[in-house]
């Protein structure tokens, strides 16, 4: 059963940066694409960026341009660089991926970022 458990999120100062991760754990076969999204309080879960397992991007336009979406496939983590944060950046952030058995997601990181 494979796992993902999201780290790096924190406290940020508007225009900071922080780096986000997502690895996977368990008995991995292979992990398709995977992404990144966010929900903020008293909003929907929303796409951020998302990335193919032959590195193909895709990204949220209220994130192009500052977010960079990466993944090792040998250490089956995939990561979120986030640059120039502003307060509307403020949520929790999810990553999600595809496997055999479907669509798994982690537990979430808050990230909150103060102007």
């Amino acid at each position: 059963q494979v796992q993902l458990v999201e780290s790096g999120g924190g406290l940020v100062q508007a225009g900071g940066s922080l780096r986000l991760s997502c690895a996977a754990s368990g008995t991995i076969f292979r992990i398709n694409a995977m992404g990144w999204y966010r929900q903020a309080p008293g909003k929907q879960r929303e796409l951020v960026a998302t990335i193919t397992s032959g590195g193909s991007t895709n990204y949220a336009d209220s994130v192009k341009g500052r977010f960079t979406i990466s993944r090792d496939n040998a250490k089956n983590t995939m990561y979120l660089r986030m640059n120039s944060l502003k307060p509307e950046d403020t949520a929790v952030y999810y990553c999600n991926a595809e496997v055999a058995r479907g669509v798994i997601w982690g537990q979430g990181t808050q990230v909150t970022v103060s102007s």
